[in-house]
C-alpha cells in the first residue's frame, strides 16, 4: 500500500463519491456506479421472473441498468452471464414516463372504462412484441379494446414472436419496476399485480424466448399471492436484493475509486488491486474480492476513514460493525440508500464541526449521520405506507423496548382504528363515491396490527425463549432506524435529538 490520503482529502472525496447516491429513483446508474454485489446475481437471471427487494435497496437501479446496453454488457461480464448480451429489452412498466405503457393518469382512466387487468398488460406486451395495429395507434384504450376483441390475434402475435426470437437467438424481456405507483387503491394495485404475475407465468412456462422481470416489494409480493395462488410457483424461484454488511462496505469503495479525479486515483493505489474496464464512456474501476467480501480486509480500511471506536475505548463500539447495526430495520435488513446517506451526512458534518479531526469521520458525527437516515427511511415508508406514521406517532416519548399491552392501550386512548378509518376516507377518489383501501388489513384489530408492522421491519420482537410465546406482555423494540425519526427513546442509545 502507498500513504493514504490526508483526513481533509479523504473527507472530500467521500462527499463527492456520496453526492447524490441516495437519490437512486432520480440518478441514473452510469458505468462507474455500478455495484454488483455477488447475491444480486440472481436477480439478473433472465429466467428469475420476479425480484424482491424492499425500498432502497436496487430495484429501479438494477431495472434501469437492464434496459441501458452499455450497463448490460457490464453485468454479463462481471456476473459471467452471457444471456445477458442475448436480450432484446423494452420497459413494462417503471418510473419513467413513456410511450410504452399507460402512466398514472392513463391507467386509472384504462381501469374505470371497464378494462381489465389481463387486457391492460396484454396490451403492452403485445404492443413491446411489435402487433402492427397496436403500434399503429397511440390510444391505450383502443390498444386494449384491440385485445378484447381479437383474441386469436393476440395469441398468434405472441407465437410468432416466440418463433422470431428463437431464429435471432434472442430473448424478448419486459421489465417491470415501480409498481407502488400502479393505482392509489391498494386492492386494485394488487388485482393489477396479481394479473401482471399470471401474465408472466404463462410467458415463462408456455414460451421459450419471451420473460417479464418484475420488481417488487415482498409485502406486494405477498398480497399478490392471495388473489393468484399460483404466484408462489414464481416466488419459490424469486431473487432477493439484500445487502450484507461486506456489500455496503464493498459499494462505499466502489464509489471512492470510481471518482473521477486525483484522489480516487491515489485511493486506488493506497488500497491496491483494482481492475480498469474501458466502457464506451469512461473506465470503471473493480476491486479485489477481500475488499469486496472480506471483513479482515473492510475494517482496517475503515477505521484508518473513521476511527478504531465510537468513542474514547470499544466499549462504545467499533464503527465497522456499528454503523450497519444501528441502521437495521427489524427484519435485519439494511438499505444501502440509509447506508451512505449516513456516511454522507457524518462527512458533511465533520468538516463543519471537526475540520481538523486525524480521521475524515468523527464518530458523533456518524451518529448524526444514523439520526438523518432515519429520517429518509421514515419519510419513505411513510410514503409507500402512510398508516405506518399513525400507528407509531403515538408512541412519540416512549421508551424502547415496550410491551405489547402499552402499546394497546396507547393505541385504544387515541382511537387508533378510528383515525386509520379515517385516514383511509381522505384517500377516496373524487369521481367514485367508494374509498380507496391505503390502510392495514383489519384496523379494529390491533394484535393484528402489530403483526404487520413486524411484517414491516418497524416493530420488532425481542427473543423469547421456544417455551414462551408472545402475549400482551411480549416486548418490542423500534430499531434506531425508525426509532430516532420517530421520536423514542432508548436508554444507552442514540438520543433522539443531538446533544
Amino acid at each position: 500500500m502507498t500513504e493514504p490520503l490526508p483526513p481533509g482529502e479523504f473527507r472530500d472525496l467521500l462527499s463527492r463519491a456520496l453526492e447524490g447516491t441516495v437519490d437512486a429513483d432520480t440518478r441514473r446508474p452510469a458505468p462507474h456506479t455500478l455495484y454488483m454485489p455477488d447475491a444480486h446475481r440472481t436477480a439478473l437471471y433472465v429466467d428469475s421472473t420476479v425480484v424482491r427487494g424492499d425500498r432502497g435497496v436496487g430495484k429501479t437501479f438494477w431495472a434501469r441498468s437492464l434496459l441501458d446496453p452499455e450497463l448490460r454488457e457490464a453485468a454479463a461480464v462481471e456476473y459471467r452471464i452471457n444471456r445477458l448480451n442475448r436480450l432484446k429489452v423494452s420497459p413494462g412498466f417503471g418510473m419513467d414516463i413513456a410511450a410504452d405503457y399507460p402512466g398514472p393518469l392513463v391507467l386509472p382512466s384504462l381501469l374505470a372504462g371497464g378494462a381489465l387487468p389481463a387486457e391492460i398488460w396484454h396490451a403492452i406486451l403485445l404492443t413491446a412484441l411489435g402487433q402492427p395495429e397496436l403500434q399503429a395507434t397511440g390510444s391505450w384504450a383502443d390498444r386494449v379494446l384491440w385485445v378484447r376483441t381479437h383474441p386469436d390475434s393476440a395469441e398468434a402475435t405472441i407465437v410468432q414472436a416466440d418463433a422470431e426470437a428463437a431464429a435471432e437467438n434472442v430473448v424478448r424481456l419486459l421489465v417491470f419496476d415501480g409498481l407502488e405507483h400502479l393505482h392509489a387503491d391498494w386492492d386494485t394495485r394488487n388485482r393489477l399485480i396479481a394479473e401482471l404475475l399470471r401474465l408472466a407465468l404463462r410467458m415463462r412456462f408456455g414460451t421459450r424466448n419471451i420473460r417479464l422481470k418484475v420488481f417488487l416489494r415482498p409485502d406486494m409480493l405477498d398480497a399478490a399471492k392471495q388473489l393468484f395462488p399460483d404466484a408462489s410457483k414464481l416466488s419459490g424461484n424469486a431473487a432477493r436484493l439484500e445487502w450484507t454488511r461486506t456489500d455496503l462496505y464493498g459499494l462505499l469503495f466502489h464509489h471512492l475509486a470510481n471518482e473521477d479525479d486525483e484522489a480516487a486515483e491515489r485511493f486506488r493505489r493506497f488500497t491496491g488491486g483494482w481492475k480498469g474496464f474501458e466502457s464506451a464512456t469512461q473506465v470503471r474501476y473493480m476491486a479485489t474480492p477481500s475488499l469486496r467480501n472480506d471483513e479482515e480486509t473492510q475494517r482496517p480500511l475503515f477505521e484508518r476513514i473513521a476511527g478504531e471506536f465510537m468513542g474514547t475505548n470499544v466499549r462504545q463500539g467499533r464503527p465497522y460493525a456499528w454503523l450497519p447495526n444501528h441502521l437495521m430495520d427489524g427484519n435485519s435488513l439494511i438499505s444501502p440508500r440509509s447506508f451512505l446517506k449516513a456516511l454522507s451526512v457524518a462527512a458533511e458534518t465533520t468538516q463543519a464541526t471537526r475540520p481538523s479531526h486525524d480521521r475524515a469521520l468523527h464518530h458523533d458525527a456518524l451518529r448524526d449521520g444514523v439520526r438523518e437516515a432515519s429520517k429518509v427511511r421514515v419519510d419513505q415508508i411513510v410514503e409507500d405506507t402512510p398508516w405506518v406514521k399513525l400507528a407509531i406517532a403515538p408512541l412519540k416519548g416512549c421508551q424502547v423496548p415496550i410491551s405489547m399491552r402499552e402499546i394497546i392501550r396507547i393505541w385504544e386512548d387515541c382511537d387508533l382504528p378510528g383515525l386509520l378509518r379515517e385516514e383511509t376516507s381522505r384517500y377516496a377518489q373524487a369521481d367514485s363515491p367508494e374509498l380507496v383501501r391505503t390502510g392495514p388489513r383489519d384496523p379494529d384489530d390491533l394484535e393484528r396490527l402489530v403483526d404487520e408492522l413486524s411484517g414491516l421491519g418497524v416493530l420488532r420482537h425481542r427473543p423469547r425463549t421456544k417455551a414462551e410465546k408472545l402475549d400482551l406482555y411480549s416486548l418490542l423494540d423500534l430499531p434506531d432506524i425508525y426509532r430516532l425519526a420517530f421520536g423514542l427513546g432508548r436508554l444507552g442509545g442514540i438520543a433522539v435529538a443531538k446533544k
